[in-house]
């Protein structure tokens, strides 16, 4: 076999050239602290790479998305404490003004706090959060979704909707409330009728608490009567008539009749309804199911109740009745309450998930590209030993020539 000169140079070149590039690898490993800088180090490792970054950036940004429906929540929460203590103070006042000691200047100076309290309540409802979205206005861009019109009645602008964040892969959790619902379309009296006395009524009577005793028994009795008015004679029996003004009837098919004692109740059909004082021939309470009021008329009819001056079993009975329906205003806040507890509790729950999953997944990012910089600077070394001997084998090749004997 024939080994020439310049076959000899070309297996060396080459030697120290894979060498050099080998060496250049292991420097490139060293300097980055990265075993795969290129995809052509280790093709599958790449793959796993790419697929555990992009889980590890999704999962930050619903991280984010978390903390930005934190910070909302928590806006709501905060501000929904507020109306509830609110709603406290005006229960209280409210309550004192059903003082029959007080005087009429007394019950105006109420009106004016309550008037005050309407008007910060109204604010309340219009906060936005950090970016300037209004909290309660489901999924509308409006900043303010409750107006104050000129008649003092306020309007909702908003929609019924309710914003959401997403905080994973098909998952979404409410981050707003629907301002309609906690504000405007609220039952009125304990939630499933109001008993009213007549505004023309000239006794004494006075219509307390009222309840439904047996739902299913009320249930019937509305579906077959509609509603009802009690109208009262002169020695306290009561007769009572559906919503189309013919006698209404029990379950059996009987017509309602009774008597009432002054102080006492009177139920049928599966409510019960409390009443004081003493009624006037002619004089009635009207039992009527359904129907919403907002909580902002709610306030307006209690400082009317109060600005109109006396303490008349009417002014008595519109109070009665409008503290009913602060108490389903203040009922519905505490279901928001409680709605928003749970969902800060599974944006609390989510997070940490993610924080435990992002570990792993950053560890196994880390032990599919890092190198072992203790591998890397030992390989380092021998590559650099390698080619040294590689260059110092090639200076004595080059030197091994026929010409070198001939001299």
């Amino acid at each position: 076999m024939r080994l020439s000169t310049n076959w000899m140079f070309q297996q060396s070149l080459g030697t120290m050239l894979n060498q050099q590039s080998a060496l250049a690898a292991a420097q490139n490993q060293v300097s980055s602290g990265k075993r795969i800088n290129v995809a052509s180090d280790d093709p599958a490792g790449a793959g796993r790479m790419v697929s555990l970054d992009h889980i590890i950036a999704a999962n930050t940004q619903y991280t984010a998305n978390i903390d930005a429906a934190n910070t909302r929540l928590n806006t709501s929460q905060s501000t929904l404490n507020s109306v509830n203590d609110l709603y406290n103070s005006a229960r209280d006042l409210t309550l004192q003004a059903l003082n029959g000691s007080l005087s009429d200047s007394d019950r105006q100076a109420i009106a004016v706090q309550l008037g005050q309290m309407r008007d910060q309540l109204l604010q309340m409802a219009n906060t936005t959060d950090a970016t300037g979205q209004a909290l309660f206005a489901g999924t509308s861009n409006t900043s303010a979704p409750f107006v104050k019109n000129a008649d003092g009645s306020v309007s909702y602008t908003g929609n019924e909707s309710q914003p959401h964040a997403s905080i994973g892969s098909g998952l979404t959790v409410p981050v707003g409330e629907s301002g309609s619902s906690l504000f405007m379309g609220l039952p009125p009296g304990n939630g499933q009728f109001v008993a009213s006395a007549g505004a023309a009524n000239t006794g004494t009577l006075v219509v307390g608490s009222n309840e439904v005793s047996d739902p299913a028994a009320y249930a019937a009795g509305i579906a077959t009567n509609g509603g009802y008015t009690l109208t009262f004679d002169g020695a306290g029996n009561w007769t009572a008539t559906d919503a189309s003004g013919n006698p209404a009837v029990d379950a059996g098919g009987n017509p309602l009749t009774g008597t009432y004692a002054p102080g006492g109740s009177i139920s049928f059909n599966g409510l019960t309804v409390n009443l004081s004082g003493t009624p006037q021939a002619g004089d009635t309470v009207g039992i009527q199911s359904g129907g919403s009021q907002d909580v902002f008329t709610t306030f307006n009819n209690m400082i009317s109740a109060l600005q109109s001056g006396g303490s008349s079993p009417q002014m008595v009975n519109v109070l009665n009745r409008q503290l009913e329906s602060l108490d389903q205003a203040q009922a519905g806040v505490s279901r928001a309450e409680v709605d928003i507890g749970g969902r800060t509790n599974a944006l609390t729950a989510q997070r940490a998930a993610y924080q435990d999953l992002n570990v792993t997944y950053k560890s196994t990012l880390s032990d599919t590209r890092d190198v072992d910089v203790y591998s890397a600077i030992s390989q380092l070394s021998i590559q650099s030993a390698a080619l040294q001997a590689s260059q110092q084998v090639f200076a004595q090749v080059k030197s091994m020539s026929l010409f070198n004997y001939i001299k």
